[in-house]
């Protein structure tokens, strides 16, 4: 196929210009003036050509294979997410370990199987895999777009130490080091972390450090959700920092936001401290969604200590009336270290999503609104809601601040992630927005970054960080994945009332060569395809 007459974007954030692109075998055959003609030919002139975009933080880990046609994001010009997210996913694994991470994260990904057992074809999907090459081998049955994974720590940690605040024993660390070596050798692109999540929150800064010297020996990275993005998340960030370092472990900041109300404006300290640690070689990246409010589970809020011993544990304590109320004190008074450290301010807290959908006359509603329809305290809407739907709900978090998302998504070390939870009846617009939402609002509209600009954050600069050899540019011989857009009418169809709304100006999308959206329409290819790092070398 030729491609005829499309502003060429190549993701280097060089000038753009015009030309022809040919792709033959899921490849780019050339790129320039290209007379003569192909099979099949479309014209582009008015359209812009740029490598697919990478989403650096997704939570499509069992979406993906739920409904492997993925409009969400095959829609917005998304060819490859990067899965295993914030600590927390689903290998490697064994039974009991599966069952708890199941539990504490359906609010980010739903139940997988509709409550069928583990590997029982009768549900929705059958969760059979165990290790991380298992689980990247089922994606390899085709899925719309291509996926990377990192090693969840938090899962890690389960699966050694259960879902116990301790610390680990030099078998019990030897024995995760080796379980996120088998995860990079079997392709894992890295490790997350979620430290203000159970049980990966548990870790000390030594036994992280630990782990990070395992993936530092494979060319991997560490992708860390940090202990504070409200209350001391300056000195989270520097605390990640300097642990990477110390490990000799590249890094990637995950949605790296300043939020709260004590961090209103400081986006320059956090870039300050990036430009010193990469001015002394320091190898960093970060993502970041364009957006202002956070989403996350309505448990992630509580106490690390209500959470120890995993769901049921947690559950139980909510029961029980004298430690649900220690545990809303924390929350109102001091500040848990769930909610970063801040006192929670119910009228920021909306609920977006419900496990089952016999709650959703919350959603919509803020908790602090919900109490008052109610005539009860906002903590026992809160609790109430926790029990009935098993920990299941989402929440939007209305604490980001616009002139620090905007400072930070200029920075040279950026890269765009979605941070994108697909569950819930009125998810949160970025898992269907962000990636036609920089280009329409924060590039055209309000000029905050260049076109040229914007595609190397969303496409050249993220392929650089996974260390692909042959994705990300527009280039000779690199593989098609490609987006074309409409550059004067590309936005975000996605709203906070109506969230699943696709995006416009997005009329075509190839993932390895094979239209995956053609004239603005869904197709029924299925090329995506797990992306596994080669490991520059085995551990120990």
């Amino acid at each position: 196929m030729v491609i005829r007459g499309a502003r060429v974007i190549d993701g280097t954030g060089g000038p753009s210009y015009t030309a022809d692109v040919a792709v033959h075998e899921g490849r780019i055959a050339a790129v320039g003036r290209l007379p003569g003609g192909g099979r099949r030919t479309l014209d582009a002139h008015g359209l812009a050509l740029a490598p697919g975009f990478v989403d650096m933080h997704a939570h499509s880990d069992l979406a993906l294979l739920r409904d492997p046609d993925h409009s969400a994001k095959a829609a917005q010009g998304v060819t490859l997410e990067v899965l295993g997210q914030d600590g927390l996913s689903y290998a490697p694994v064994d039974d009991r370990t599966l069952a708890d991470v199941r539990a504490a994260i359906a609010g980010w990904n739903g139940d997988g199987d509709g409550g069928a057992p583990v590997g029982d074809d009768g549900g929705d999907l059958a969760l059979d895999w165990r290790t991380v090459g298992e689980y990247l081998d089922r994606l390899d049955r085709g899925v719309a777009v291509n996926a990377a994974y990192l090693v969840p720590q938090g899962t890690v940690r389960a699966h050694v130490l259960g879902w116990a605040d301790r610390p680990a024993t030099p078998a019990e660390l030897a024995r995760m080091k080796q379980l996120v070596a088998d995860g990079l050798e079997q392709g894992a692109v890295g490790m997350s972390s979620g430290l203000t999540y159970p049980p990966g929150m548990y870790a000390s800064d030594a036994e992280l450090t630990e782990l990070c010297r395992v993936v530092a020996s494979y060319g991997g990275y560490y992708c860390p959700h940090h202990r504070s993005y409200g209350h001391g998340a300056l000195a989270a960030y520097a605390a990640t920092v300097d642990l990477a370092r110390t490990a000799g472990c590249a890094l990637h900041l995950a949605h790296a936001t300043m939020n709260f109300a004590e961090n209103a404006g400081r986006a320059d300290a956090l870039l300050a401290l990036l430009d010193s640690a990469l001015a002394d070689g320091a190898d960093i990246t970060l993502d970041t969604y364009p957006y202002t409010p956070g989403c996350t589970t309505l448990a992630a809020l509580l106490p690390s200590w209500a959470a120890e011993g995993g769901p049921e544990a947690l559950l139980a304590r909510l029961a029980d009336p004298d430690t649900a109320r220690r545990i809303g004190a924390v929350l109102e008074t001091e500040g848990s270290d769930g909610c970063h450290g801040v006192p929670v301010d119910w009228s920021t807290v909306e609920i977006s999503g419900t496990a089952d959908p016999a709650h959703e006359a919350y959603v919509g509603h803020t908790v602090a609104a919900a109490a008052a329809s109610r005539g009860e305290p906002p903590w026992e809407t809160a609790r109430r809601l926790l029990l009935a739907d098993r920990l299941g709900p989402t929440v939007l978090q209305h604490v980001g601040h616009e002139g620090n998302v905007r400072a930070i998504m200029r920075h040279r070390a950026h890269t765009g992630g979605s941070d994108g939870i697909l569950q819930g009846a009125k998810p949160h617009p970025r898992a269907y927005g962000t990636f036609p939402h920089y280009l329409g609002h924060y590039v055209r509209e309000l000029g905050v970054l260049t076109l040229e600009d914007c595609v190397a954050h969303l496409a050249g600069r993220p392929a650089a960080r996974l260390r692909l050899p042959d994705r990300g540019l527009v280039r000779e011989g690199y593989r098609a994945d490609l987006v074309l857009f409409d550059p004067l009418t590309v936005a975000a169809g996605a709203t906070y009332e109506h969230p699943r709304r696709l995006p416009t100006g997005i009329p075509y999308v190839l993932v390895d060569g094979r239209f995956v959206i053609r004239d603005g329409r869904r197709t029924d290819a299925l090329p995506g395809r797990s992306i596994r790092r080669t490991p520059l070398a085995r551990w120990p």
